[in-house]
């Protein structure tokens, strides 16, 4: 086989000639380049590019508003409950349901209906009965059963004193003797006009300290 022959020396120069164009080319690109960056450097320009400006936050969204209507305030008067019921000044109130004593006891009663009467009463001694009831038509005369055995010169008595055992009594009942500690009667005296709701006081008093009445029950009247 044959060998082709080698190229003549033209063929050399020009693709060197080519070859240093090419060069030549590309260093004046970079030159442009350097001298672009340089200018920019020298008119203020940033050397890190510019970041593009964020959006704004969004707000979170808000509840929607209420429609529903505000509650009107009560015109309502406030309810108030009722007062509980006093004891009737004009039923019969038993002398052992006292709200409170002094001196006193209770024992078996031999009157009649049964049931106890207190007794072992002397100088000093009172019953307490609260929330006693007078209504507004005025009470005038006050009734109690009693029995004694007591001397005549003991000179019993019942007081009755409105709201405080310190106040003037609004009347008084002698009680005197009846013969028997269990031998009963019914006693009356009039007092003062008295209405409405007070705490009612009997307060014993005697000239002598011994003991001088039982008392079974009492009741005011108009």
């Amino acid at each position: 086989m044959t060998t082709p022959p080698p190229p003549p020396p033209g063929v050399y120069r020009s693709r060197s000639r080519v070859t240093r164009n090419r060069l030549g080319l590309a260093a004046a690109g970079l030159a442009l380049v350097l001298l672009g960056y340089l200018i920019g450097r020298l008119q203020g320009g940033s050397e890190t590019p510019a970041v593009a400006a964020l959006p704004p936050a969004s707000a979170p969204a808000s509840a929607p508003a209420s429609t529903e209507p505000a509650p009107e305030p009560s015109t309502a008067p406030p309810t108030t409950e009722p007062a509980a019921p006093g004891r009737d000044a004009y039923s019969v109130l038993q002398a052992e349901a006292a709200s409170g004593q002094q001196g006193t006891d209770v024992q078996e009663t031999e009157d009649e209906g049964g049931g106890q009467n207190v007794g072992w009463i002397s100088n000093g001694d009172l019953l307490r009965f609260d929330d006693v009831d007078f209504g507004d038509t005025p009470a005038t005369r006050f009734a109690a059963r009693i029995a004694a055995d007591a001397d005549e010169d003991a000179n019993g008595r019942i007081e009755i004193r409105i709201d405080s055992p310190a106040n003037p009594p609004v009347g008084t009942l002698t009680t005197g003797d009846t013969d028997g500690w269990q031998n009963w009667t019914s006693r009356e005296t009039e007092i003062k006009a008295t209405t409405g709701r007070h705490t009612v006081f009997l307060v014993f008093a005697a000239d002598e300290d011994d003991e001088f009445l039982n008392l079974n029950y009492f009741a005011f009247a108009h």
